[in-house]
């Protein structure tokens, strides 16, 4: 019963609801002998439902979560962190401005590879807009909170997207005279991190983490509700999809 009243209700709730209204709209049309825009409405809304339904919003970010695995065994003499969003003004702890979920989870990630390696952390990540805040800035400050030595810390805060990250942590490989990159990013943005370092020539070794789906699937009921945070997945796979083929065509 608790399986069904949860499917339920996500249609009353954005993106189901936009379903619904778009049916209604569908049946209006009907009533009225507008046939082709009953069948646009239909269109839409089946659109809509099935990139919204997490069976369907899985498939598409397991497609790239499953291509790296974190190693067995760490091979490198620096750790290279990726943002992915941040905070200007909002209170933290000890400071003002918060990572954002994904960048959350990297960031702890990194620090737990630090703890357990003792290896140096590049921090590559700087102000994309207006209201976001520097990322490496805001990591190195909840990073030295953790207890991770500000001397182990590089920033990077320059960078505003993948192609920057790799371009400039490159530059400070080549100063700092590391050569063996471990890199720590999410798991669904890993194979356009990878590509995007290899071109300027880097090689690293992957460690993928803040997985958004498990890695094998289970079939309930509510696998099929419609639901924002598949239509958010989908959305990350499209751009990263995009990316990816925008290297290998050399753009």
């Amino acid at each position: 019963m608790l399986f069904l009243i949860k499917f339920l209700y996500s249609f009353l709730l954005p993106p189901g609801l936009f379903v619904v209204i778009l049916l209604f709209i569908s049946a209006w049309n009907f009533y009225r002998r507008k046939k082709s825009s009953a069948y646009i409405s239909i269109w839409l809304a089946f659109l809509i439902y099935a990139l919204s339904m997490p069976i369907i919003g899985d498939l598409f970010i397991r497609s790239l979560e499953s291509r790296f695995t974190p190693p067995a065994s760490v091979n490198g003499d620096v750790i290279v962190l990726l943002g992915g969003g941040a905070t200007s003004d909002t209170p933290d702890v000890d400071g003002v401005g918060q990572l954002t979920g994904s960048s959350a989870n990297r960031m702890l990630t990194a620090a737990r590879l630090h703890r357990q390696t003792g290896l140096p952390i590049i921090l590559s990540a700087g102000q994309v807009y207006n209201d976001t805040g520097n990322e490496s800035l805001i990591a190195q400050r909840q990073l030295i909170t953790l207890g991770i030595p500000e001397d182990k810390l590089i920033v990077e805060g320059n960078s505003r997207n993948t192609e920057e990250n790799a371009r400039f942590t490159k530059s400070l490989l080549d100063e700092k005279g590391f050569s063996r990159p471990l890199l720590v990013t999410s798991a669904f943005h890993m194979e356009r991190a990878v590509l995007n370092f290899e071109k300027v020539g880097i090689t690293v070794q992957p460690y993928p983490t803040d997985y958004k789906t498990n890695a094998g699937s289970i079939f309930y009921l509510n696998k099929l509700a419609p639901s924002a945070d598949t239509l958010s997945n989908v959305s990350l796979a499209s751009k990263e999809y995009l990316g990816i083929l925008a290297i290998n065509l050399g753009l």
